[in-house]
């Protein structure tokens, strides 16, 4: 078996600082072979940059470096200045990020790319001069820029002259640092168009770092997950961003425009934490966290063949199963199939939504997963426990569910504050001070008053917005892991519509729920979703992402209830 071109065991970085060292990289391992790509992506200060400089032998000085790191077969760590020099031209080379600062601005272009040919190869001045020509034609520009002073170019123009620098030593390794990332659409374009070609034709190794999904989707066969140093996840670029396994690459992916077009696109709540203890470092910032994360650091482990998750729970948690649901109405002697053997699961943190039309069974669906309908056979599983009667929506942390109608969903004769309590009353849960606080932080997440004035009001004096509301804080007192919400905005002006939508988005983008939204309405399923299903006639007949769904639907019905939709012509 031929031996990686690059090879990475448990390199960590320290950078030191005002009271402690702060862990750039935290034992990182991973080998990329002669030819293959690599895809690097994370937040902002997740260590991208800081292993490339490593790979690079050019990391600050003060840096603590630990872990090895073999380039074609060399340990790089215990190589001279002057070996690691001849290395990264000849061995590695590297785009970086920002052109003006990188270029020298006193040299014309023909200057700075022959120093690099005279420095690092022992061609005569003849044949330098002549490959200087041929670098800047190869990657795309007139032969005439070569007398130009970087000053005088556009920002693509200078990143295909740190490409044809990069690039003149023929190096086997090329790294290239958010190559796109200040560039305007058509430059984006076409510089992620060169590099792909300049990769098939030349084909070395690519490691790419970037923040932007379409790019690592255009240039990598592989990506890797790094958070606060750590790898998160690793596998086939395709799979990865299709399938995200972990909260925080789906976090990742669901943020990128360039991937959800006409999606609201929301970030992952809270802010990496230096202190990160012992334990996973994405656990202040995940929705499915269990107390055992705080405390033990999740191996990278493989999770299928060619993926690998760092998770103590294995990745992204299925919270709902239905499982082979069906429900028959018998209405004067005629049997009416509500549902007809249907699956569904929602995975911790997923916003699904059931699209149809109406009398396609949704609503029935909806009551047999909240456990308020019987199906007749099947069953629904929460958190590996089966479904029975109401008792997931009387629990703290289970199924809670807003229905359609805002002015029959509460009893219009109780008070706001009688009206959210109720759950807990029920329960007889946390007494009268603790009922209280938990009623008013429900109240202030739906945007409504907490004044003793408004606590006070009977629901019968309320708008329909704010009956919805309140609806919705009466459910969020229950802390649910999952939402299910019944058409909550079809009987709401549109403005009322949108507020309440995105309240309701973004309350379960911070706290973390999943959801599962019924509707009819195409153009809120596509802004919302995660994962959609389509229902027809009692049956799931379809499911898939939403650019599955709307734009490339298996199913003839799903085309006709797109084509049928006002949004049509977007599609």
């Amino acid at each position: 078996m031929e031996e990686p071109l690059l090879k990475i065991e448990n390199l960590s970085i320290r950078y030191p600082g005002e009271e402690n060292q702060v862990p750039a990289l935290d034992q990182v391992s991973f080998s990329l072979n002669r030819g293959e790509s690599l895809g690097l992506i994370g937040e902002s200060g997740s260590g991208k940059t800081s292993l490339a400089l490593a790979l690079m032998g050019v990391s600050n000085a003060q840096a603590k470096i630990t872990g090895e790191i073999f380039f074609q077969g060399i340990d790089q760590q215990g190589l001279s200045e002057k070996e690691k020099n001849r290395c990264r031209w000849s061995g590695m080379a590297m785009v970086f990020q920002n052109s003006l600062d990188v270029l020298n601005p006193v040299l014309t272009i023909y200057e700075q790319i022959y120093e690099c040919l005279r420095s690092h190869t022992v061609l005569p001045p003849q044949e330098a001069h002549k490959k200087v020509i041929r670098l800047v034609e190869m990657v795309g520009l007139d032969s005439r820029v070569q007398k130009c002073y970087p000053h005088q170019l556009s920002g693509g123009m200078r990143q295909r002259v740190l490409l044809a620098m990069a690039l003149s030593c023929d190096p086997a390794l090329l790294i290239v640092d958010e190559p796109t990332s200040a560039l305007d659409a058509v430059a984006k374009n076409e510089i992620g168009e060169l590099l792909a070609r300049l990769h098939r034709e030349k084909k070395f190794s690519l490691l790419v770092i970037s923040h932007e999904m379409n790019i690592v989707s255009l240039l990598t066969s592989k990506v890797m997950v790094l958070y606060a140093g750590q790898v998160m996840e690793e596998g086939m670029t395709q799979d990865v961003i299709k399938n995200p396994l972990h909260n925080y690459t789906r976090g990742l992916i669901y943020s990128s425009p360039a991937l959800n077009p006409f999606r609201d696109l929301w970030g992952i709540p809270g802010e990496k934490e230096e202190d990160r203890g012992s334990g996973c470092p994405f656990f202040p910032r995940c929705s499915q966290r269990v107390s055992e994360c705080r405390m033990r650091r999740p191996p990278l482990a493989y999770v299928s063949i060619e993926r690998r998750v760092a998770c103590n729970r294995g990745g992204i948690v299925t919270l709902l199963e239905g499982k082979n649901l069906s429900k028959v109405y018998r209405l004067k002697g005629r049997e009416v199939a509500a549902c007809q053997k249907c699956d569904l699961d929602i995975r911790a943190g997923e916003v699904a939504v059931l699209i149809g039309e109406s009398g396609s069974g949704k609503t029935t669906l909806a009551g047999i997963l909240a456990g308020s309908l019987c199906p007749d056979s099947g069953e629904v599983v929460f958190e590996g426990g089966k479904v029975q009667g109401n008792q997931v929506t009387r629990q703290k942390r289970g199924i809670q569910i807003i229905f359609q109608d805002p002015f029959s969903a509460v009893n219009e004769h109780f008070t706001v504050e009688q009206a959210v309590q109720e759950p807990l009353v029920i329960r007889k849960q946390e007494g009268k001070p603790g009922r209280r606080e938990l009623t008013l932080k429900a109240l202030t997440d739906v945007q409504l008053p907490c004044d003793d004035g408004f606590l006070k009001r009977r629901i019968h004096t309320l708008s329909g917005g704010q009956r919805q509301r309140v609806a919705i804080a009466r459910s969020l007192v229950m802390e649910p892991k999952l939402l299910i919400a019944d058409e909550i905005s079809s009987m709401l002006d549109p403005s009322t519509q949108a507020n309440i939508l995105r309240l309701l988005k973004g309350l379960q983008n911070r706290q973390g729920f999943a959801m599962l939204y019924v509707t009819h309405d195409l153009a809120l399923a596509r802004k919302i979703a995660d994962m959609v299903y389509v229902m027809h006639q009692g049956r799931i007949i379809e499911k898939g992402a939403p650019a599955q769904i709307f734009h490339r639907p298996s199913e003839d019905y799903t085309q006709k209830l797109i084509n049928g939709s006002p949004i049509s012509h977007l599609f």
